[in-house]
């Protein structure tokens, strides 16, 4: 194991988060290998009176890491698929594009989101909201066990059977609990994949919004679409519809009819989609870069209040079809999303004032936005309390005690 303090060369890189826009000025950075470098990480933590906060690539961070020692876990990169079983295990470095190529190699996914960089660990204790989540539900419904290293330094195993209250709260309640190394879940057959986007000049918004309307109406658990407002710098507004369906290519194309025939289409790249590619849809960056966020929760979509002004200085404006599996009861520290509709908006810090043109969109949409948050939705400066139930969040904070050694990058216990 590696430990770098802030007079070793490679210190600012090391603690360095995905967001560019968040600072992280953490005590040391210790770089494990093995679930025996992280309980040495531990008890060096410890010994020096910090707490731990585990990032594989730092997603997700928050920059809440006073007094922190950040422990890096992308050299845990165990990755095994067993198809007969429909279960793989990873390591706490793996990143989901890993999974998806070895699993697609057997006619298998893995609940993953729209980027491929994003570690599979970090991802799954906060929910874990993927493209497939309205048919198989939260990431952190599919795991069947976690390895960890236990506030007190030990090694374990946790299952439903070993501790049921530790493996609810690793399922969807953040990595406040334990120091994840390895995590094994369940992948789901997908013999076929259909996906891609469908991008429109930003005149036609109106017609493609009211065509994504009638079409989550009632659209199959299959079908999954986000709609995405789009103002990239130095080009005109765009609208697009990001698909994927789980089955055949007729039967999506026949589902997403009410989009043909809108004017103004740029381009279409709907077809049949290999699993590994699953991350071209969105096209998400692959490397680190500033970024200024908001999700929100949406029990209804409002038309007018969502095109009543241009988007800018925000880049993107995202609207994700939820429902389905992921309304229904889930016993996990994430439990059931009720509302139909997620809401993140994004763009970056020297665009302008982002996060006020953010507060401006929720304010327009008005008690549509119910106030909760998926966990990994939430900005930097967000406290956990938002992505829970009242019950859900002091059952988390019973399960907290004992373990203040480890910090998540949203805390559940807020300072």
């Amino acid at each position: 194991m590696r430990i770098l303090t802030p007079a070793d060369p490679g210190f600012d890189q090391a603690r360095r988060p995905w967001n560019l826009a968040v600072d992280q000025p953490v005590q040391a950075v210790a770089e494990a290998a093995d679930a025996a470098d992280v309980a040495a990480a531990l008890a060096y933590a410890r010994a020096n009176g910090l707490a731990v906060t585990a990032q594989p690539s730092g997603h997700g961070a928050s920059g809440d890491v006073d007094g922190v020692l950040l422990l890096r876990t992308a050299g845990l990169d165990e990755l095994e698929i067993r198809p007969d079983e429909r279960i793989a295990r990873v390591g706490a470095g793996i990143q989901w594009g890993q999974v998806l190529a070895a699993a697609g190699e057997h006619g298998l996914i893995g609940l993953a989101g729209s980027s491929p960089v994003v570690s599979v660990t970090g991802y799954t204790l906060g929910g874990g909201l993927s493209w497939f989540s309205r048919k198989h539900g939260n990431a952190c419904d599919a795991v069947r066990a976690f390895d960890v290293v236990t506030a007190d330094g030990a090694e374990a195993r946790i299952t439903a059977d070993s501790d049921p209250d530790l493996f609810w709260a690793l399922r969807g309640g953040g990595g406040d609990f334990a120091l994840v190394t390895a995590i094994e879940f369940e992948l789901f057959p997908a013999p076929h994949l259909f996906g891609g986007r469908m991008l429109w000049s930003g005149d036609r918004t109106p017609e493609v919004l009211a065509a994504f309307q009638e079409i989550t109406a009632d659209a199959p658990e299959e079908l999954t679409l986000w709609l995405e407002l789009l103002h990239f710098p130095g080009a005109p507004p765009m609208v697009a519809i990001d698909a994927t369906y789980l089955g055949e290519e007729a039967a999506a194309r026949a589902l997403l009819r009410p989009l043909d025939g809108i004017p103004g289409l740029i381009s279409d790249s709907r077809a049949r989609m290999r699993i590994a590619d699953l991350g071209t849809i969105t096209a998400e960056p692959t490397d680190p870069s500033p970024g200024v966020s908001r999700g929100e929760l949406l029990s209804r979509l409002d038309a007018e209040a969502l095109l009543s002004a241009p988007i800018a200085p925000l880049l993107s404006v995202q609207i994700r079809h939820l429902g389905g599996a992921l309304a229904r009861p889930s016993d996990s520290a994430a439990g059931p999303i009720a509302e139909p509709y997620a809401l993140y908006m994004f763009g970056i810090p020297s665009a302008g004032d982002i996060a006020a043109r953010q507060r401006e969109m929720a304010d327009a949409l008005g008690d549509a936005v119910t106030g909760r948050k998926p966990y990994n939705f939430l900005a930097p400066h967000e406290p956990a309390a938002l992505a829970f139930a009242p019950d859900t969040l002091d059952r988390l904070r019973k399960l907290k005690e004992g373990r203040e050694i480890i910090r998540a990058n949203h805390p559940v216990v807020s300072k």
